[in-house]
């Protein structure tokens, strides 16, 4: 058997455990929490804020399920009130810049797929309508 005969898996296959790590680390939620962490760790409610439009339970659910990654450490200080640190584990500040190279480069061609909406939407309006039914 030849070495290019051997199948590796890999994130185009569709039992591939990647593929879970993947949407956790893409999502929007972790997209935004990973690169708020870049910066610093943060309190729960300090995260909440920086992190605009986030509920109190997708946070919670985001910060769970990258934690269970490893890519998130919590800090529980036995203290009256309870403080809870949120930070980015070695592995987290390896994903974290990843993605946030991702979303920077969103940022930069905005409008670029701005224009290319107006365009794809500009043609499909005036194209003849599917006789089947589809868009």
């Amino acid at each position: 058997m030849n070495v290019s005969s051997v199948r590796v898996p890999g994130v185009n296959q569709p039992m591939c455990p990647s593929r879970l790590v993947l949407e956790h680390v893409t999502s929007r939620w972790g997209v935004l929490v990973l690169a708020a962490l870049l910066e610093r760790s943060y309190r729960f409610s300090e995260l909440r804020r920086t992190v605009g439009g986030v509920s109190e339970k997708m946070l919670a659910q985001t910060l769970q399920t990258l934690e269970r990654d490893g890519f998130v450490h919590r800090d529980a200080k036995p203290v009256i009130p309870p403080r809870v640190d949120y930070s980015l584990t070695p592995l987290g500040a390896e994903a974290a810049e990843q993605v946030w190279g991702l979303a920077r480069w969103a940022e930069r061609r905005l409008e670029a797929v701005e224009s290319a909406r107006e365009t794809y939407d500009g043609t499909r309006s005036q194209a003849a309508p599917d006789p089947v039914g589809r868009a």
